[in-house]
């Protein structure tokens, strides 16, 4: 299994295959290659800023003599006409970076940004926004960063962090018993300490999974906020509580109020906004 940081490198890498090829030609049939320059990320929109990490990466594997100076780092609140860093060196490399790097925290300050807005719209209730798998393919690890870095909390990261039992799953096993002991022979058999989910689809699954016992959470998949809150007065405490399916900005506080644990959206990752931002000369 690959590292964070291994991961990371190997998208960096990837995405400066892609967009440079056998040479970035309009860059080198213009720029000399002993000229030297500064350029600053302008900030061109209110949001969250995330990726700055990121791009100190992305800057550094290229070329390391870049000199990279932060005035606003991760996590920060930014306003138009902020400059959030500036970066000096060869301008070939300024130049070669700079979509790259755009690319990247454009997507994750969106990213934050929203999950931001999810947090603060469910503020005082208890409960925390988590995002889902709905991921860019390759971006992932950067995607749930953002998420993260806006307050939100980090679901699982792929299939083999947390075993979560949805509709699929139960059916093709035959029912909630048999997924849920079928689940346990497994763990106990790989020697693995995985939490267990389990998805709902009416309030007679709730049942079956209360009588069955043996998980951790459970996630109420597309309830209305009135029978989200009898699911809750139903499991009292007993297990963790997650609702997902549909929830918008709009209804996330309703639900938050039934006194849900959890609540997921998709939207914090798979149709989110970019920040606008730019990197120019200066």
């Amino acid at each position: 299994m690959y590292t964070v940081d291994e991961l990371e490198d190997r998208l960096i890498d990837l995405a400066f295959a892609e967009d440079i090829g056998d040479g970035d030609h309009t860059t080198l049939c213009c720029i000399p290659e002993d000229a030297m320059g500064k350029s600053h990320l302008l900030i061109k929109e209110d949001g969250i800023l995330a990726g700055v990490e990121v791009a100190k990466r992305v800057f550094a594997r290229f070329d390391p003599e870049l000199q990279v100076e932060v005035f606003m780092g991760d996590g920060s609140k930014v306003k138009k006409g902020d400059i959030a860093m500036v970066v000096s060196g060869k301008i070939r490399s300024l130049l070669q970076t700079e979509r790259l790097m755009l690319n990247i925290m454009q997507r994750m300050s969106g990213i934050a940004t929203m999950t931001n807005k999810y947090v603060k719209q469910i503020e005082g209730t208890g409960a925390h926004v988590l995002d889902t798998r709905k991921t860019t393919p390759g971006m992932r690890m950067l995607e749930k960063q953002a998420v993260k870095i806006g307050g939100g909390v980090n679901h699982r990261i792929g299939l083999f962090d947390m075993i979560l039992l949805k509709d699929n799953h139960v059916d093709f096993a035959g029912g909630i018993s048999n997924a849920i002991s079928r689940c346990h022979e497994y763990l106990k058999e790989k020697s693995l300490d995985l939490k267990i989910e389990i998805e709902v689809r009416n309030f007679d699954e709730i049942r079956q999974v209360m009588d069955c016992g043996g998980v951790d959470r459970i996630m109420f998949d597309n309830f209305s906020v009135e029978d989200t809150k009898k699911a809750v007065e139903m499991i009292a405490g007993k297990y963790e509580t997650e609702s997902s399916g549909g929830i918008t900005f709009d209804t996330i506080r309703s639900y938050a109020e039934c006194g849900v644990d959890f609540i997921s959206v998709g939207a914090l990752t798979h149709s989110v906004k970019g920040l606008d931002m730019s990197f120019k000369a200066c």
